[in-house]
């Protein structure tokens, strides 16, 4: 990620009508600004995953902490961190899978989709961070290896003996 990159933004939300939507629509201008302005390749799909994580995350925060909700985005080598912090200390925890519940699944949703999901006390409140990836390929140069290691990258050799069979 080049050092120009929208590598890291703050909103801060106050539980108004429409700021999960809005929520939702800033995490599509980060991502978009990532792309347009930086040249990183965010696929559909992480675009899709990205305000589907930000909105269940925001809702839970907004629902279960009195007060304001800070929501971050960073770009941290090929993946996106979104991380919530709100005033409640409780740490969230996802129920067991029941087809007849309605409703209170999304942190299921949330622990399906992504790579990496932490939950941490902060000297006030929490701290809620999951990890999606920015593509679906890992590309050279964002943080990932080459395929089959790395030795033959962007070269058009034959497998060595030893890797043939």
């Amino acid at each position: 990620m080049p050092d120009a990159a929208p590598a890291d933004a703050t909103l801060a939300l106050d539980g108004a009508d429409g700021c999960i939507a809005g929520a939702r629509h800033w995490t599509s201008e980060f991502l978009t600004r990532a792309q347009s302005e930086y040249g990183l390749p965010v696929t559909s799909r992480t675009m899709d995953l990205a305000q589907l994580v930000v909105s269940e995350l925001v809702t839970n925060a907004l629902k279960y902490a009195p007060g304001p909700v800070l929501l971050q985005l960073r770009v941290v080598d090929s993946t996106m961190e979104i991380e919530i912090w709100d005033s409640d200390p409780t740490l969230p925890l996802a129920r067991a899978a029941e087809a007849g519940r309605v409703g209170q699944h999304g942190l299921e949703i949330v622990l399906a989709v992504v790579q990496g999901f932490e939950a941490r006390r902060e000297p006030v409140g929490k701290c809620v961070t999951a990890r999606l990836a920015l593509f679906d390929e890992p590309l050279l140069g964002f943080g990932q290896p080459a395929r089959g290691g790395g030795r033959r990258a962007g070269r058009n050799e034959p497998p060595e003996a030893e890797d043939r069979e």
